[in-house]
């Protein structure tokens, strides 16, 4: 190997070595609580929107629908005026996703804390919603099956169940109620996780872009420059 081709060598051999944080002058510990801090406020901010009155059921991107088999029976009587009771029930299941948000709130707050962030940098730099994803990734499994006990107590007391049971015997259903209630407790608790993710990452972006949401001096650090 000539001299011109050993120095390159060793060159990119020192590059590969070298911590990303230092191209960026971040310690893996600034990367890792900006990380955090930023998702922390988007998942806090989110949560709270859709956890208002009509936080869910007021936004046509978010409102949850009725599960297929529902839904479809929903869309065929709309226009003759007789989905009253599936109407209400889909009003309903809505309103329950938004009481169940203080909790999914803490349970954002937990996984956020719980992660290890070996790859912040990449995180941190990459595009918009590049931390949601990760945490999507990382955490979506475990909250789907921690939410679901108290999403299925709301629903429950919201009424959903008993105009569920109404619905499906006015459409000669009344058979398939406990498969139906399975459906709508699993369908109804990732629907209400598809809203935070879509509102965290909206929240994520605009902590990035705009410096008046970096509120703290790790994120103006991490994503001001």
């Amino acid at each position: 190997m000539n001299r011109r081709a050993l120095l390159t060598a060793l060159v990119a051999s020192a590059a590969m070595t070298t911590p990303a944080w230092a191209q960026y002058g971040l310690s893996e510990a600034d990367a890792s609580r900006g990380i955090k801090d930023a998702l922390g406020l988007a998942a806090q901010a989110a949560t709270t929107r859709l956890g208002r009155n009509n936080g869910f059921w007021g936004a046509p991107r978010v409102r949850i629908p009725l599960p297929r088999i529902l839904e479809r029976t929903q869309r065929t009587l709309q226009p003759m005026g007789m989905s009253g009771s599936l109407d209400s029930l889909q009003e309903n299941l809505n309103h329950a996703a938004e009481s169940v948000m203080p909790r999914a709130a803490q349970l954002f707050s937990n996984a956020i804390r719980s992660i290890t962030v070996s790859d912040a940098i990449g995180i941190v730099r990459g595009g918009d919603d590049s931390a949601t994803r990760f945490l999507r990734g990382r955490t979506e499994t475990s909250l789907t099956g921690y939410l679901k006990p108290p999403m299925t107590t709301a629903l429950t007391q919201s009424g959903v169940f008993g105009l569920m049971r109404s619905a499906l015997g006015q459409v000669g259903m009344s058979s398939a109620s406990g498969e139906v209630r399975t459906q709508i407790i699993d369908f109804s608790t990732a629907k209400a996780l598809d809203g935070c993710f879509l509102y965290i990452a909206e929240e994520e972006r605009q902590i990035r872009r705009d410096p008046v949401r970096q509120t703290t001096s790790i994120l103006r650090r991490v994503f001001g420059g």
